[in-house]
């Protein structure tokens, strides 16, 4: 029972992290937005999500971690939270030396006077997005598979 609740919240965390990556990346490309509204949107988001998401993606990483230890016994299971975790720890990579770096810059940029090298660092920031997106689904895909096809876990 406390393993099933452990694993839930484990699966949950990664879940809302990854969902809020993917949601991005589906609705919100800004390759189509004019600086001023492109600015004031990343900066939004990053105020709101530059902390509190990398903060929850640790969380999910770590709990990843855990379950693949409480699941040593079952190596097939064992595997899958591990390359799990890989996934996920390579977007949090990604997030800190890619993205983050980037978000930093934004939020010294105004809307009266836009920094020559604004649309090379919009699409790579979009770039490393798309990236991360991609491996944390990955990661969050093997966690559900890995759950679901565990008798383990219940």
């Amino acid at each position: 029972m406390i393993k099933t609740i452990f694993f839930s919240v484990n699966l949950l965390l990664v879940a809302l992290v990854v969902g809020t990556m993917f949601g991005i990346w589906f609705g919100l490309n800004p390759k189509q937005m004019p600086y001023p509204v492109y600015l004031e949107h990343q900066q939004l988001l990053i105020r709101s999500l530059n902390v509190k998401l990398p903060l929850l993606a640790a969380v999910g990483i770590v709990l990843t971690i855990i379950s693949a230890v409480l699941c040593r016994k079952d190596r097939n299971m064992l595997l899958l939270l591990i390359v799990a975790a890989i996934f996920l720890i390579v977007a949090g990579i990604i997030t800190r030396f890619l993205n983050q770096p980037i978000n930093a810059k934004m939020m010294t940029w105004v809307i009266e006077n836009p920094p020559s090298d604004w649309i090379s660092l919009r699409d790579s920031w979009w770039k490393w997005h798309i990236v991360r997106s991609i491996a944390g689904l990955i990661g969050l895909t093997i966690l559900i598979l890995g759950l679901l096809i565990n008798r383990s876990v219940r």
